[in-house]
């Protein structure tokens, strides 16, 4: 014991010294070289600010596979892939022989027990659920109904306040209270007005942030030296346990309040005649005695994490990439014009039925999400023994990583302009939108845990867009650089600085 426990603290020795090493040097090596006792933790290091970036680089001349090996001791070794026929063969022939494993639980602790980190049966239960919940026509209403008051309420009267002073303005921060004061409306039943005038300090929605930079940072770390670090409470460990307990005591104290609030009525009562929150409906649900504090907490933090910090990168995202593609932004407001008329024939913001019109905009947002995928990259773990279409052999406990956004960046899948923010390869010679298999567009998971709020997200994403750019023009701050964070979430990581101008015409 006390051998591994000296193990343990040589190679998180080892690792702060180079982490702290090559941040200094400033260095970038251009290959995943293999290095005696370190394996190719160097490189990582080196080019951890642009880590996606980097991962796509590695993996154009590989075919779109190859291994990483760790350093000694430290079970680092896994597969990086973005080969569309192996996603599909994982995510989706072979699904049951790929799970997420006791390590990844491990690794996204502050998830729980929830969706994102279940298997077999436990996430059998919660798909079915939710499946249940995000079906339900008066939760469908509920969910367009929330949206529409908050961008009519909330989000363009800050807009146009920000247009009126001529202020910079930092549109991602906008996104992040947009999505967390909806979410807490669509989840929890109340709105903590974060969008507001005065841009409030909401420390909730700030924890969930540190926490999801901190969880990132233990999938490139060694696992004891990330443990050392919790255990010593210093880094982004301690960073994590303080968000995990801001955010735990808000969520548990939410579960209280609304206990408190349903024991209230009648017991005869249904969920639409009160509430269709999802706290309510899963308080309601016929098996709500399953259903103890620590299932509606872990419920909770992963549609939390589902329903706003990816609709925040994904607005973010869409937003520069428009205001960067000026010919996009014409041909959006040309299709907006064309289906409910010009400025004088307004109608607020437009219904989710009516936005089906929008093909050319659903396609600037597939490419939007394309380009710079919320949840940047997936990870699985092989059960038994197994062979790769690729021709790359896997073995028990293998760990797999697809990268979602070097996939976006597949020459192999999108062709020669990959690079480009192109709309039209979404839209059909008869104007309808192009289906792409999600095992090459994977932006909300492939196969059986294919995302079950998709709809739901394209329904929100094209609300906002229409209602800000039917309203205003987007001006990115000149010199600014959007540039990727290293979080799970692929959010902007100095933020989106723009300037808000009113539209004449």
């Amino acid at each position: 014991m006390a051998i591994l426990m000296f193990l343990a603290i040589l190679i998180a020795t080892l690792f702060c010294f180079f982490y702290h090493f090559y941040r200094r040097q400033c260095c970038k090596h251009p290959l995943f070289t293999d290095y005696p006792i370190i394996g190719m933790l160097s490189p990582l290091l080196c080019n951890l600010h642009r880590f996606h970036d980097f991962v796509t680089e590695e993996l154009q001349p590989k075919g779109g596979t190859r291994e990483f090996t760790g350093p000694w001791f430290t079970n680092m070794n896994f597969f990086i892939t973005v080969d569309p026929n192996n996603v599909h063969h994982i995510m989706t022939k072979t699904f049951h022989n790929y799970i997420k494993g006791t390590e990844f639980r491990e690794i996204f602790q502050p998830f729980g027990d929830g969706i994102f980190t279940s298997d077999l049966e436990e996430w059998k239960y919660n798909r079915s659920l939710f499946h249940s919940l995000f079906k339900h026509r008066s939760f469908e209403m509920f969910l367009e109904k929330t949206v529409q008051n908050k961008v009519h309420n909330s989000l363009l009267p800050i807009l146009d306040q920000v247009q009126h002073q001529g202020i910079v303005v930092d549109l991602q921060d906008v996104f992040n209270r947009f999505t967390f004061d909806n979410i807490c409306s669509l989840v929890l039943g109340y709105d903590p007005n974060s969008l507001s005038l005065d841009f409030p300090n909401v420390p909730i929605e700030k924890a969930f942030n540190e926490a999801e930079e901190s969880i990132f940072y233990r999938h490139i770390i060694p696992e004891s030296a990330w443990k050392l670090q919790k255990w010593f409470q210093i880094g982004h460990e301690k960073k994590l346990t303080q968000a995990c307990q801001i955010f735990d005591e808000f969520l548990y104290a939410c579960i209280a309040s609304k206990r408190e609030e349903l024991s209230k009525h009648n017991d005869n009562e249904t969920v639409e005649t009160h509430q269709v929150d999802l706290l309510s409906a899963l308080m309601k649900e016929e098996k709500a005695k399953a259903h103890d504090d620590k299932f509606l907490r872990d419920a909770v933090f992963n549609l939390f994490v589902a329903g706003r910090d990816t609709i925040t990168s994904a607005l973010t995202w869409f937003f520069w990439l428009v205001a960067t593609n000026p010919l996009v932004e014409a041909k959006i407001l040309e299709e907006i014009k064309h289906n409910f008329g010009g400025k004088e024939h307004k109608v607020g913001v437009l219904s989710a039925e009516a936005l089906k019109k929008m093909v050319y905009l659903h396609g600037a947002i597939c490419e939007a999400l394309r380009l710079y995928p919320p949840i940047p990259f997936e990870r699985k773990q092989a059960i038994e023994a197994d062979t790769l279409p690729s021709g790359h052999s896997v073995n028990p406990n293998t760990m797999i990583l697809f990268s979602l956004y070097a996939m976006g960046r597949s020459e192999e899948i999108w062709g020669k302009d990959c690079l480009e923010f192109k709309p039209e390869r979404w839209i059909s010679e008869r104007g309808g939108t192009v289906y792409v298999p999600s095992y090459k567009f994977i932006s909300f998971n492939s196969g059986p845990r294919t995302c079950l709020g998709k709809d739901l997200s394209f329904v929100q994403l094209k609300m906002v867009a229409t209602a800000i750019l039917q309203n205003y023009s987007v001006q990115v701050v000149e010199g600014h650089v959007a540039t990727p964070n290293v979080s799970i979430v692929l959010l902007m990581k100095d933020g989106l600085k723009v300037r808000i101008k009113k539209r004449e015409d």
